[in-house]
């Protein structure tokens, strides 16, 4: 599952420095990134579709957390920005496809 490697690679950056130090982001995007993996299998176990999309749209809300709160660690640590925007791009695509399986539940 894409979106449980993009959790684990979240953890990996804040556990090393700068963000190591960084208590507020160190705390917070972690606890987004597992959010969408966790809202995704959450609402995959649900029995009707309606929960299952209202799951995947909580996923999606958080990703756009984790998404944000990267953009705002490349803009204060620049050094590491070209890795970051990869985990943003890697956002992106998750989120569009999450759109795509709303749009199916949805039907």
């Amino acid at each position: 599952m894409r979106s449980k490697a993009l959790a684990v690679s979240v953890y990996r950056l804040t556990a090393k420095p700068p963000l190591s130090s960084d208590f507020g982001l160190r705390d917070q995007l972690p606890r987004a990134a597992v959010s969408v993996c966790s809202n995704i299998a959450e609402g995959d176990a649900r029995q009707g579709a309606k929960e299952t999309v209202q799951f995947l749209y909580i996923a999606k809300g958080s990703l756009a957390e984790v998404s944000t709160q990267l953009e705002i660690t490349a803009e204060v640590y620049p050094t590491g920005a070209e890795e970051i925007a990869a985990y943003v791009r890697e956002c992106d695509e998750i989120s569009a496809m999450l759109q795509s399986l709303i749009n199916h539940r949805r039907t």
